[in-house]
């Protein structure tokens, strides 16, 4: 397989090339790094957030919008679809860097994992990357700086100038795009957390509403969440049966049917004190090659209208 960031860093310049088409805002840095706006300080939009998406799969899915109803309401869905699961969706997108430099804190996910290769999934799947460019997404209100690239490219060590960090807030139409695009991603982690060997995942297909932005943060945060876990439906192709699939959706977890605004309140938005468990699609169907086909969870009409003002 070839490199992830290498992948990822020809998606990052179709964004810089079409950057007035998406919306997008393209910031060069004395080191010359990038840091490209996909949603902090303007709006984003859809096609900013599917190619933000192809990029945190490092173009190992493809992913397209449908329109379908939530509780009688047509809403926007993401979709994706990827036959590398554990590569594409564990050891690129899955969101698993805490940037901290100086006063600045966001949420890292993408390739740029790969080169670091500190968590313990990359063991699971056996990958690491190796490349002289560094591709991180980051989930922050505030645009990254040149302390956020110095940070990135010292943990993964590549030079200042091979960093590119496109960045978006949970309250722009790109960040509900792409947490949408999550769902596969969560049953593919929780499968792997239960003890399923992730390379038996051959191949899935997530899709999950696009949660109407936020007025803040925090509730951006919420109402994505709760797109997935009440919303998220996801398909899955296994090698291997397995006797806790039925624990993949979020209808398995003691507290389903809890907005996730209650939740994160609980916790006071310490999003660390959140058991990884809530965080899983409302519904997945399981299809083992040469076996059965069963289908887990439900979702949830009523509480998604709750959570978006339906």
């Amino acid at each position: 397989m070839e490199s992830l960031n290498r992948m990822a860093t020809d998606l990052v310049d179709e964004a810089i090339d079409f950057a007035d088409e998406l919306n997008v805002a393209v910031r060069p840095l004395e080191s010359e790094a990038i840091v490209l706006d996909f949603g902090v300080d303007g709006p984003g939009g859809i096609e900013a957030g599917l190619l933000l998406t192809e990029i945190q799969t490092a173009g190992l899915s493809t992913v397209s919008t449908t329109l379908e109803s939530v509780a009688s309401a047509p809403l926007t869905h993401v979709e994706l679809s990827t036959d590398h699961p554990a590569l594409a969706l564990l050891c690129s997108q899955k969101a698993g860097w805490e940037v901290t430099a100086g006063e600045f804190e966001g949420l890292g996910s993408g390739p740029a994992r790969a080169l670091v290769a500190a968590e313990e999934i990359y063991q699971r799947v056996g990958y690491r990357d190796e490349f002289d460019f560094a591709v991180l997404a980051v989930e922050t209100d505030t645009v990254p700086d040149a302390s956020v690239v110095e940070q990135v490219a010292e943990m993964a060590d590549v030079p200042e100038s091979g960093v590119f960090l496109p960045a978006f807030s949970a309250a722009s139409i790109t960040g509900s795009v792409q947490t949408a695009a999550r769902a596969a991603e969560l049953a593919v982690f929780r499968l792997s957390e239960l003890g399923y060997d992730p390379l038996d995942v051959l191949s899935a297909t997530g899709s999950a509403p696009v949660a109407p932005v936020g007025a803040d943060e925090q509730e951006a945060i919420a109402r994505t969440n709760d797109a997935l876990a009440y919303g998220g439906r996801v398909h899955l192709v296994v090698d291997e049966p397995f006797d806790r699939f039925d624990e993949v959706p979020s209808t398995a977890t003691d507290e389903y049917g809890t907005p996730f605004a209650d939740i994160f309140a609980e916790a006071d938005w310490d999003f660390y004190e959140v058991p990884e468990t809530l965080f899983a699609p409302a519904q997945v169907t399981v299809d083992v090659v040469g076996g059965p086909t069963e289908v887990y969870g439900e979702v949830n009409h009523d509480l998604l209208a709750e959570s978006f003002g339906l």
